[in-house]
């Protein structure tokens, strides 16, 4: 198995890529780079974890992946309220990350009792 074959790890990459999408065009620059910075960096860590060297290294990644997606979550909110993100996309990406947050839960539990 790759980390390519997780579905956690999809669809992080996918609301990393709807993100990076869809913020293209948003002028506060700095807001824009820390949500796709944050965004970016859910499967990011996902992946790397998974390419370490045993279930504590995974499950350390994916921890870090875990706050990287309330990160990003925060920001979503944040941009809603400010008025930078649409509210039916606000809605679907604050949706999908406790998902991917879930996810995530589950996961680390799971490569910790493979560690254990």
């Amino acid at each position: 198995m790759r980390f390519e074959d997780l579905e956690v790890w999809k669809r992080a990459s996918r609301l990393s890529a709807d993100i990076y999408k869809s913020s293209r065009d948003l002028k506060d620059f700095g807001f824009r780079d820390q949500l796709t910075r944050s965004g970016l960096s859910v499967p990011s860590n996902i992946a790397e974890g998974y390419e370490r060297t045993g279930p504590k290294e995974f499950a350390r990644f994916l921890n870090f992946a875990k706050g990287s997606c309330g990160e990003m979550r925060t920001q979503i909110y944040i941009g809603l309220e400010i008025g930078s993100i649409a509210e039916d996309i606000a809605k679907r990406w604050i949706g999908e990350s406790k998902q991917i947050s879930r996810m995530l839960h589950k996961l680390i539990h799971s490569a910790k009792e493979r560690g254990a």
